[in-house]
């Protein structure tokens, strides 16, 4: 029986090597052909098509498993969930609901917040500002355990309105929009993979250099003036970003 044939990938040795090889397995299988074959490659042809081990790439295989795009079996080997295949239409939620939606449901401690020199990362977006108002906070999920920790860098004069209680409750988001009546115009966002840094690893409670969904969002009122630049360190093994777009 012919096997699937997965992309090949250049492996980054700073990276956890299961996790870029899921990755990109997981990228092949949701990229291929209707007519591609289900059956996948042993683990042994895998671990040498990457390059890796096969500890690591059983570890890898357990990941796509876990999501319910392979299913493994005994003396058969690991096959493609048909339904592991992207369809059309698909709809583009791109609306400031969505984005307080993903940001809810979580307990959140106000670290800390005050004035303080507008950071190299935000300071493209707040050009006009030398300093600007800061909050971190830290978010957990009901059992306690630490999921994602923000800084947010916000205009002074809407900072000097906000209820730091209204930010324990509600998504920084949420609180210019409905408490403080910003007419927020759009929201651009930004999501690449990073190392955790001992401050992140220290907060989210992971180990140092572990992967971390480094998320940048900025939010603009109808002015088209930046109000609000912040940066989410999210724990890699809890969150996961999907774009759907819709076909027309």
């Amino acid at each position: 029986m012919t096997a699937f044939a997965p992309d090949s990938i250049v492996l980054n040795r700073k990276l956890p090597l299961w996790y870029q090889v899921s990755q990109s397995l997981r990228a092949s299988i949701l990229g291929r052909r209707p007519d591609a074959p289900l059956r996948l490659p042993t683990e042994d042809d895998l671990a040498g098509h990457y390059g890796v081990s096969v500890l690591t790439m059983r570890q890898a295989l357990k990941e796509l498993e876990t999501e319910g795009l392979i299913s493994r079996h005994r003396r058969r080997g690991t096959f493609i969930e048909p339904t592991a295949l992207r369809g059309a239409p698909v709809r583009l939620l791109g609306s400031v609901d969505a984005i307080v939606a993903q940001q809810s449901g979580e307990h959140t401690a106000v670290l800390g917040h005050g004035t303080a020199p507008v950071p190299s990362w935000a300071a493209e977006h707040l050009p006009d500002l030398a300093e600007a108002a800061f909050f971190r906070r830290l978010r957990c999920e009901e059992s306690g355990e630490p999921t994602n920790w923000a800084e947010n860098f916000v205009r002074p004069e809407l900072a000097e309105r906000i209820d730091l209680a209204d930010l324990e409750r509600w998504p920084m988001t949420k609180v210019l929009r409905d408490a403080l009546g910003v007419r927020i115009s759009r929201i651009t966002d930004t999501v690449e993979a990073r190392l955790a840094d001992p401050e992140t690893a220290r907060l989210l409670q992971v180990p140092l250099l572990s992967p971390i969904l480094h998320y940048t969002g900025v939010t603009y009122d109808e002015s088209g003036r930046a109000v609000d630049v912040v940066r989410i360190h999210y724990r890699g093994d809890r969150f996961s970003f999907t774009v759907t777009m819709e076909a027309r």
